[in-house]
């Protein structure tokens, strides 16, 4: 297995979406693009899921990205998903 490939397999990834949320539909097709497994955490639909974004992001933002407990969102507004800035933090080649 290439190492990147290792790497990912034992991150942990954590995604904070809603249904609704086109750039949350865009986090998940990259992830699974790239074979990175992942946890959804529905805010609507996961108890105590809004307060946990608002304790560490100061705001409803979503999608947000959870990365081995680091905070990441994954998207500008006005920009959309950040492809570029996500395959380099996820080490991916280009």
């Amino acid at each position: 297995m290439p190492q990147a490939l290792g790497m990912m397999a034992a991150m942990q990834v954590l995604l904070y979406s809603a249904a609704w949320c086109r750039d949350c539909r865009e986090a998940k097709r990259f992830l699974e693009r790239h074979n990175i497994p992942y946890t959804e955490v529905d805010i609507e639909e996961t108890p105590g899921a809004v307060d946990e974004l608002m304790k560490h992001v100061g705001k409803q933002a979503i999608p947000q990205f959870v990365i081995d407990g680091e905070w990441v969102q994954p998207y500008r507004v006005g920009r959309g998903f950040l492809h570029e800035e996500m395959t380099e933090r996820f080490g991916l080649c280009k």
